[in-house]
């Protein structure tokens, strides 16, 4: 029998486990329960992979984020390694053929989401699978003050009773100590082993500064960093704004968000891994499964709703080890609307069955009815059609996601269909006047045999790949047939869509799960208060902040965060910074930021002794923001 040092070597190249890997797999292999807390980068994933090569059977990994899923399976296959994900938007049939690959096939991991073993008939084809380990991904979920807690989860404790001997594995990036504890009665867990690798990050400087410019800043920071960079918004018109401005500025800069194709995200990830560009701007969606070892500077734009997600979001600078940057930009006026915002946008029961029932209107489902049924959805559509808020809405959506009741999936489709307009002998003519078309034009007519008598859809793939064509190719040939009146077209895009669940039963499902939602509301105030404590604390070393918050005991400062250095700089002489400032300006009239250059002042010292200045009318400033000597 192989040992996990050789298998981590032959198919995953490395030479050695980070701690603690190694006891966690040590743990598991001696048929333990096991909880480890390991940080973003800290290689969760190898935690169950590799002592499952090591045992006969299936390893069942259940996770709720379906883009981390396939993302892990295409890995393992890419090593020879069979691996199958049960996600969202999967058939019955489809399923029962999967499982009964996982029965006779040989493979090694069985992925999906614990909202599939609410099933009974999958629980029940689980229950006869030889199954070796069950890992549970992100378990902060199965918390209810965790900060995604999702119900489904309350359910895997219910295998205990299937496999008693199989361990179970609970692996979280981010959890604090009540969330910890909370998990291990949650599942069950069995006089766990516990293994926790502090949060600290000695070589990651936690920058926070309060400015009016953000995007000078942002740019004073880039310039001096220009090692592949990420910087996180909170919405896709901000990604797309940000990484156009950075552009004019001369920075190499893409982005990233939910509402691109597959095939877009997959472009604009890799021009940024590939090091074409310096700069992702994205939402965040973006870093599941992204392992970029030189990222050096992690900037928020905007205040992000918890220390959860700006731990893991800024712990992705820095996995090499060097000194790396996670940095949050807000000025006065997010401060004072973050929590009017925040709050305006949270669901009562009464708007989540709103919502609900409304949904279920739009999409024309009868009580009783709809279970299993996928509906291309777009939310701009649906807000405008019933006046509803996009982000209250939303956030509506992904609490119903979050509960099972119906399945968000944030994948961008673009329906095309299309009909032929004129007799075939005309397409004919059309071809025989037009060759270079012909390829694209015949295998559409063979592939949809209805497209004369009425619209058809169209798989745009399917096409191109049978046509031996590119996708952008067939686009430009279908357009140029819509102008010439040879086929009518239709491409309407959509930014999701929506899987129902179970079926609808209004109140009653709507009553079922609101118990939950006062509790998360709570709970992401709670969370937000957090996060501007955070912003505000300045007599304390920001990574102290962050350790305590999850439940660190910490003695020493950092050294290196925007506090101790801040702490560490000598005191500025404002006397002395206001005799330099007015003898500038005795020579000419110049703006606060050019005052900043030409002093050497921190920027923060320099505004200080200008409001000074000014109040004791020894200056004055101009309609063009010029400050000048007043004349006596």
């Amino acid at each position: 029998m192989s040992n996990p040092l050789v298998i981590l070597k032959q198919y995953w190249k490395h030479d050695a486990f980070r701690t603690p890997q190694e006891e966690i797999i040590a743990a598991v292999l001696a048929g333990k329960d096991t909880f480890g807390l390991m940080p973003t980068g800290g290689g969760k994933s190898v935690c169950f992979q590799v002592p499952a090569m090591l045992m006969e059977g299936i390893c069942l990994v259940i996770s709720p984020l379906v883009a981390l899923m396939k993302d892990q399976v295409h890995n393992l296959q890419s090593k020879g390694i069979k691996a199958i994900a049960l996600t969202g938007g999967i058939g019955s049939d489809e399923i029962i053929d999967l499982l009964d690959n996982c029965q006779y096939g040989n493979y090694k991991f069985l992925y999906l989401s614990p909202e599939r073993l609410q099933s009974d008939w999958v629980l029940e084809r689980i229950k006869n699978l030889p199954i070796n380990l069950i890992t549970i991904d992100e378990a902060h979920c199965v918390s209810q003050w965790g900060h995604d807690f999702r119900p489904a989860y309350l359910k895997i404790a219910k295998l205990k009773e299937y496999f008693p001997k199989i361990p179970f594995l609970a692996l979280t990036a981010s959890a604090t100590k009540r969330v910890q504890e909370d998990i291990l009665v949650q599942l069950q867990m069995n006089n766990p082993e516990i293994f926790t690798k502090s949060f600290a990050r000695e070589n990651l400087a936690y920058m926070v500064f309060n400015v009016e410019d953000k995007l000078h800043l942002m740019e004073q920071i880039l310039k001096k960093n220009p090692q592949p960079s990420i910087i996180y918004v909170n919405n896709r018109k901000a990604c797309s704004e940000t990484a156009n401005q950075l552009q004019s500025l001369g920075y190499t800069a893409t982005y990233y968000h939910g509402g691109l194709s597959s095939k877009e995200k997959e472009k604009q990830m890799q021009l940024w891994m590939d090091e074409k560009v310096q700069i992702i701007v994205a939402t965040n969606a973006f870093g599941m499964g992204i392992d970029k070892a030189n990222v050096k500077t992690v900037i928020h734009l905007h205040i992000p709703p918890n220390l959860e997600n700006y731990y893991q979001e800024g712990g992705r600078a820095g996995r090499n080890g060097e000194k790396a940057f996670a940095v949050l930009l807000t000025n006065p006026s997010d401060v004072i609307h973050v929590e009017a915002q925040f709050l305006s946008i949270l669901s009562d029961k009464a708007f989540l069955n709103l919502v609900f029932i409304k949904l279920c209107n739009y999409f024309q489902i009868a009580y009783g009815e709809g279970m299993d049924e996928k509906f291309s959805f777009n939310i701009n559509h649906f807000c405008t059609k019933y006046s509803f808020s996009v982000l209250k809405v939303y956030n509506a959506l992904q609490f119903l996601d979050r509960q099972g009741i119906l399945t968000l999936s944030q994948e961008f489709s673009e329906k095309i269909t299309l009909q032929f307009c004129i007799p075939s002998k005309e397409v004919m003519r059309y071809i025989s006047l037009n060759p270079q078309d012909e390829e694209v034009i015949l295998t559409i007519l063979r592939t949809n045999p209805g497209v004369y008598e009425s619209q058809s859809v169209l798989n745009l793939s399917l096409i191109a790949k049978k046509s031996n064509a590119e996708e952008n190719q067939v686009l430009v040939i279908l357009h140029k047939l819509n102008e010439k009146g040879i086929i009518e077209l239709h491409a309407k895009n959509n930014d999701s869509s929506i899987t129902f669940n179970e079926v609808r039963e209004d109140d009653r499902t709507i009553n079922r799960v609101s118990k939950y939602l006062e509790a998360q509301n709570q709970l992401k105030t709670s969370q937000l208060k957090s996060v501007l404590q955070y912003i505000k604390e300045d007599t304390k070393c920001k990574s102290k902040l962050l350790l305590e918050y999850f439940g660190e005991v910490v003695t020493e400062d950092c050294g290196i965060c925007s506090f101790c250095i801040s702490k560490n700089k000598e005191k500025t002489d404002f006397a002395v910074l206001a005799e330099k400032i007015i003898g500038l300006l005795k020579i000419q009239e110049l703006n606060s930021r050019d005052i900043q250059k030409l002093s050497k002042y921190p920027k923060d010292d320099v505004i200080f002794v200008l409001q000074n200045l000014l109040e004791n009318d020894t200056i004055i400033v101009q309609a063009n923001n010029l400050y000048s000597i007043k004349k006596q």
